[in-house]
């Protein structure tokens, strides 16, 4: 298992999976072209980008360059690192034909070979045997503190996007996915009790 710092941006629900038990981190998935409509994401991105950084994972073809060039154009100032899997001639086992291309995807891609790319990157990661022991910031977390679920949640939710300097459309779920990359528990606790008096 590799300790991530950056986010990681891959296409699809079987890379996302693939690289799930590999890396330690969080992982995007950009639902191959669906990001290009996906304002949500976008933002999600953006934000990443911005505060702790991408390493953008896609497959070697057509598809995976496009996806890869736009998000360079949505998030230009971001720190991104691309890493690119090998053409290598295959089909992945779940599916019935090869791809348009008949090269594998990052799915398809063994896990040692993975591996490799993210060691010989040079990004900020570190192989690691045990899972991390921070606690993860939860939705009942969200609840409990007021940002979902009560009267004011909307506007305290605001004020944090403020304090985080995150887009304000942001929504819970995405604030989530980025609140656990950028604090720990106790200071998230710690800033929003802040916001709360």
């Amino acid at each position: 298992m590799i300790k991530v710092k950056r986010a990681v941006v891959t296409e699809g629900k079987y890379d996302k999976i693939k690289l799930s038990g590999l890396i330690d981190g969080i992982i995007i998935k950009t639902d191959g072209f669906g990001v290009f409509k996906d304002k949500e994401k976008q933002s999600l991105i953006k934000a990443l980008a911005q505060s702790v950084g991408l390493i953008v994972i896609t497959d070697s073809d057509v598809a995976g360059f496009k996806i890869r060039n736009f998000i360079k154009s949505i998030a230009p100032s971001g720190d991104i690192i691309n890493l690119y899997i090998p053409q290598i001639s295959g089909k992945e086992k779940r599916k019935a034909s090869p791809s348009k291309e008949g090269t594998l995807g990052v799915e398809g891609i063994d896990e040692k070979i993975l591996l490799d790319i993210f060691k010989k990157s040079g990004v900020d990661a570190e192989i690691s045997s045990e899972s991390p022991s921070q606690r993860k910031i939860t939705k009942l977390d969200f609840y409990n503190m007021g940002l979902t679920g009560k009267e004011n949640s909307k506007a305290l939710r605001l004020r944090l996007l403020d304090e985080l300097n995150l887009p304000e459309y942001l929504s819970a779920n995405a604030l989530l996915e980025i609140i656990n990359t950028l604090l720990s528990y106790d200071e998230f606790i710690k800033i929003t009790e802040k916001l709360k008096s």
